[in-house]
Parts: structure tokens; sequence; C-alpha cells
């Protein structure tokens, strides 16, 4: 079995499209990340906004995002479904699990740095906090 990998994939659809219509695009492409063995961890529908330059005369679209989770398969199969609609004007798939898994080591790397610090546990323990309240019972 393939390892299992996370993207984000964006698409803008064309504006003039029906709410209805519109989720059930949306319902549709979902169950096809799901039919083909993926998971959707986070379906969210951006909004309206302006695009940054014109798409086939429209100078808006709807943003919605996709959290999949899967082995890179369902992906192939979601974009050349949404290559053949009308209705999706672009679309980007973006892989993050590597980036995240790098933004978590670099965190974990911040934190253990921090720790070596004296004052650590004194920031960390909310001394910030307790420190204007000495200052303002000392003058008082």
């Amino acid at each position: 079995m393939a390892e299992k990998r996370v993207y984000e994939v964006v698409f803008i659809v064309d504006p003039d499209t029906q709410e209805d219509e519109m989720t059930k695009l949306t319902q549709n492409l979902s169950t096809v990340i799901t039919d083909q063995g993926g998971t959707v961890t986070r379906n969210e529908v951006l909004g309206r906004r302006q695009l940054a330059y014109r798409i086939g005369r429209k100078n808006e679209g709807v943003y919605v995002l996709f959290e999949v989770e899967g082995t890179g398969s369902e992906i192939s199969e979601l974009e050349r479904r949404m290559r053949v609609n009308d209705a999706i004007m672009r679309y980007m798939t973006v892989r993050v699990d590597e980036d995240r898994q790098r933004a978590e080591k670099l965190r974990a790397r911040r934190q253990r740095k921090a720790s070596k610090r004296p004052g650590f546990a004194a920031a960390a323990g909310g001394g910030g906090s307790s420190a204007p309240s000495r200052g303002e019972g000392g003058e008082a």
C-alpha cells in the first residue's frame, strides 16, 4: 500500500453558478476522492473574491478549498474531472505534508533552544503577566 500524503486543492468556481449547483459540484468532487480511496479532511468554501486577473471575461470567482489525504491516484482523477468541468475556472493542487513535517521539526527545535535559555520557565509560566501587577502593587 502506498504512503498516505496530504494535499490542498484550491479551485475557483464560476460566480454565475447557482448555490445548489455549487453544493452538488463540491459533493461530487468529494465523492470522487472517497471512491478512489482518499479522504477529505477539510471542505471549505472561502467565498466570492476578486480575481488577480480576468479569466474568461470574469473578474470574480468563488474559491473552494479541499484538504485531501490519500495516495495521489485520487488527485489525478480529481484534476481530470475538474479539467473537463465548465463551472471550474482554475484549480491548483499542492502537497503539504512535507512542509508541515518540516515546520513541526523547526517548532520543536525552537522550543528546545528556548527551554535551555535562562528565564524560560518564568516566561512560560506567565511571568510576563505577573510582572506588571507587581509593579503596580509596589507603587500603590
